[in-house]
């Protein structure tokens, strides 16, 4: 969002109103399971952890603050976790014990699961809309890569008599690149659904 509101504003109108997963799940945190806990929010520290740098930007948008509480209060980058367990020696996987999963919110739907993969969210909206729009389970959505491009991937989905175009990139050089082709590109749209 940040990067089409400095950059790319001409996007702002194509961009989803949906939040983040990280965004989604703060506020369910403290609102949802601090109620069914029984614990004031305010106690709730929350910590996000994922692989874009971006997340920490997003945490500080002020709309996404609710009577002086942020919905998620500090990210922490797979990187940075991943110094983290380097500085406390924690490198031999096979010595730390095994724990079972917990489950605060109760079990979740496979697409769920899909969320913390690049292109997770777009597949889990392919395949809800495809299950919609055709009563039939998407099987598989097969990525290429985009030539010139390592960091895209794009598919093409046949839902009915449409051809749906979608693509998946990574990285903020990556993203411009890709927008600035979707802006020059002669037949438009380029693709229907982007997931950066």
């Amino acid at each position: 969002v940040n990067m089409a509101e400095k950059c790319y504003p001409q996007f702002l109108k194509n961009l989803s109103t949906c939040r983040s997963p990280q965004m989604m799940m703060g506020p369910l945190i403290k609102t949802y399971w601090a109620k069914q806990m029984q614990i004031d929010p305010k106690q709730i520290f929350s910590v996000s952890m994922m692989p874009c740098v971006a997340k920490k930007a997003e945490i500080e948008r002020p709309q996404l603050v609710r009577d002086g509480i942020r919905d998620v209060d500090v990210v922490l980058t797979t990187r940075e976790m991943g110094q983290f367990l380097k500085i406390k020696g924690i490198s031999n996987w096979d010595t730390v014990p095994e724990l079972n999963y917990d489950d605060p919110m109760g079990e979740s739907t496979g697409a769920a699961a899909l969320f913390a993969n690049s292109g997770g969210v777009m597949e889990a909206a392919l395949r809800t809309a495809y299950e919609l729009a055709t009563g039939k389970k998407l099987e598989s959505v097969d990525f290429s890569q985009v030539r010139g491009m390592d960091a895209v991937r794009e598919a093409t989905i046949k839902v009915g008599d449409l051809d749906l175009k979608v693509a998946v990139v990574s990285g903020g050089k990556n993203i411009r690149a890709l927008l600035d082709k979707i802006e020059k590109a002669p037949n438009k749209p380029l693709y229907h659904f982007v997931e950066f």
